[in-house]
């Protein structure tokens, strides 16, 4: 085991034990979001890939849709994305030439076709995850979401 000084204090690091590390990985619900946001990104990714667009710009491009002349920030805020992965992917909108960005943000032309056309895909995602989950966990999920959300 190894002693740590900081501030003043001493500190003994401890191995995390078996017991519990099958608890965290059994139980802890921040490991399970993680896990359940990586399948279905990648299923959602997979489905629009044709349409040269990832889920996470796809996602961008609807809240923007609903909401013309956004802030960037309230943006990030209504979608909870950190402020880094919120200016990559908005960087790539507008380089497509799917966002611009004058008077707040707002979706081209070129980014009303890639939605229009990249909808049946999403669609397609959206029966896969639903069938990956199964009708109760999509529910919960939707319940899970919708009680973070209210």
């Amino acid at each position: 085991m190894e002693a740590l000084v900081e501030s003043g204090l001493y500190i003994q690091r401890m191995p995390i034990s078996r017991t519990q590390s099958l608890k965290i990985s059994r139980e802890c619900l921040g490991l399970r979001a993680r896990y359940l946001n990586r399948v279905v990104s990648r299923i959602y990714d997979e489905e629009l890939r044709d349409h040269d667009i990832k889920v996470s710009q796809f996602t961008i491009l609807v809240a923007v849709s609903m909401n013309p002349g956004i802030r960037a920030v309230d943006l990030g805020h209504a979608l909870e994305i950190e402020k880094s992965s919120l200016s990559r992917n908005l960087k790539n909108t507008i380089e497509q030439g799917w966002l611009r960005q004058s008077e707040g943000l707002k979706v081209t032309a070129a980014g009303q076709r890639v939605l229009t056309k990249a909808y049946p895909a999403w669609n397609k995602a959206q029966a896969r995850v639903k069938e990956r989950l199964g009708s109760a966990g999509a529910d919960g999920l939707y319940a899970a979401t919708s009680s973070i959300l209210n």
